[in-house]
């Protein structure tokens, strides 16, 4: 797993590559804690090189929502395709939180 972060405005661009797992889970989720005490609230997970993503991925991404609804923060995606937009259908996630085609269309 690749991570790497930018700052766009207010918001933290997150793009993973390559496959969130059990194994890269608590790295990810490790990225994203590290920057909420930072102060940051609002991020957007680019998964366009994401080939796959576990239960143990989408964990991480709750537990970090969970943490950011107290401080008014959110979390955003875009690029989903493949298996990840299939789990992320599957799973209900696409009901919970906003999916946006391509990055650009996010920051808007």
């Amino acid at each position: 797993m690749e991570i790497v972060t930018t700052k766009e405005k207010d918001t933290v661009v997150v793009s993973v590559k390559e496959k969130i797992d059990a194994v890269t889970a608590p790295e990810f989720e490790k990225t994203l804690a590290n920057l909420m005490v930072q102060g940051e609230k609002t991020f957007l997970l680019n998964f366009s090189g994401l080939d796959y993503i576990s239960s143990a991925g989408l964990r991480s991404i709750l537990a970090t929502a969970k943490q950011l609804k107290p401080k008014g923060g959110k979390i955003l995606f875009s690029g989903l395709k493949g298996p990840v937009k299939d789990v992320f259908n599957i799973s209900g996630f696409g009901t919970i939180f906003k999916i946006f085609e391509t990055q650009e269309d996010a920051l808007k």
